[in-house]
């Protein structure tokens, strides 16, 4: 699919807010104000993104489709897995050591994601209200069941499914929608209500947004279905309302959004190193602001060109990054002297 600088710029602000949500989790518990914008970012920021990467499926289902999606996402998964475990047994970790099948932090979106290209196989023969009543039966329906949790990201799988789904189905013009001006203003309103009622209710159990645990380990082990609904329902608005704000043109910050998936594989290494070794304060809003600074570095130093040369070969499995960048040097390197005579 053609690239458009809408979608660049969706998936750069979105991944911003990734890393500076981990960046400011720590803080949460000492502040309500803290705690309000985690959770704010946390009610559509990777809801946001999994619809975007539905938008971009395509759900063949074939053999070399499938072979692809493992080489893509699975064979990452497996050498993040161990890099990061590694990783904590360096920072003294004693979690580090856990099973191939239960993700390490962020690497449940890779196992999920390959999930739901499976999955959107078969959806996608079906018609589309009925495969996203479907899918969101089984988001709600899987809360019941306690052995559905963190291994093999089932549970994430199930519930954030929907969302890649209505990617799927919806077109460019669907996504345009929003930047009506009606739709704009609206969104405002959305999203300022959605903050207050965090800030007023600030008991409210993250776990909800993260959609990795039972309703019973929430706490809500008969109406959790309920909740769940309406944490859908809270989502879906906050994506659209955020996603209403996105430019449309290129600038200057939009190729960093194309390499997404370098930054969310590799800020981990920062954040978790920043978390142990308790660098950072959060005092007032000059440091929050700082922060965000710091967020946005990691964002852009792990989308450069050096860091993609050197990941490339375990993040993508290949090298053409730096065989371009190899051969671009060869092109514009200067004749010999003694051919120009």
């Amino acid at each position: 699919m053609e690239r458009t600088a809408y979608f660049d710029n969706a998936k750069l602000a979105l991944i911003f807010l990734v890393v500076f949500g981990h960046l400011i989790q720590p803080f949460t518990d000492g502040s309500q104000g803290i705690n309000t914008l985690y959770m704010w970012i946390y009610t559509f920021h990777m809801p946001a993104f999994i619809f975007l990467a539905g938008f971009f499926a395509k759900g063949l289902g074939n053999k070399k489709y499938i072979m692809n999606l493992a080489k893509k996402l699975l064979l990452p998964y497996l050498i993040f897995q161990l890099l990061y475990s590694g990783y904590y047994l360096f920072l003294g970790h004693n979690d580090w050591q856990t099973g191939i099948f239960y993700p390490h932090w962020s690497l449940w979106f890779l196992f999920s994601l390959f999930s739901w290209h499976l999955l959107l196989y078969f959806f996608k023969k079906m018609p589309p209200l009925v495969s996203m009543t479907l899918a969101v039966g089984i988001g709600l329906i899987v809360g019941y069941f306690g052995e559905i949790g963190h291994t093999f990201s089932l549970s994430r799988t199930f519930v954030f499914f929907p969302f890649f789904l209505i990617g799927y189905w919806l077109t460019k013009d669907h996504v345009m929608f929003l930047k009506r001006k009606s739709m704009r203003f609206a969104s405002l309103a959305v999203m300022a209500i959605v903050a207050i009622a965090i800030f007023i209710a600030p008991d409210f159990n993250s776990g909800w947004l993260l959609a990795s645990k039972s309703y019973i380990d929430l706490g809500l082990p008969e109406f959790g279905v309920v909740a769940r609904l309406l944490v859908y329902a809270t989502s879906a608005a906050m994506a659209m309302s955020v996603l209403a704000w996105i430019p449309t043109k290129n600038n200057l910050l939009t190729k960093y959004g194309t390499q997404t998936l370098y930054v969310y594989l590799l800020h981990g290494f920062f954040v978790q190193f920043f978390r142990d070794t308790n660098l950072f304060e959060v005092n007032g809003v000059m440091d929050l602001v700082g922060l965000a600074v710091i967020a946005a570095a990691i964002v852009l130093l792990l989308s450069s060109k050096p860091i993609q040369v050197v990941s490339q070969p375990i993040i993508e499995g290949k090298t053409s990054i730096l065989r371009n960048s190899n051969k671009r040097s060869k092109h514009n390197q200067p004749e010999p002297s003694h051919l120009n005579k």
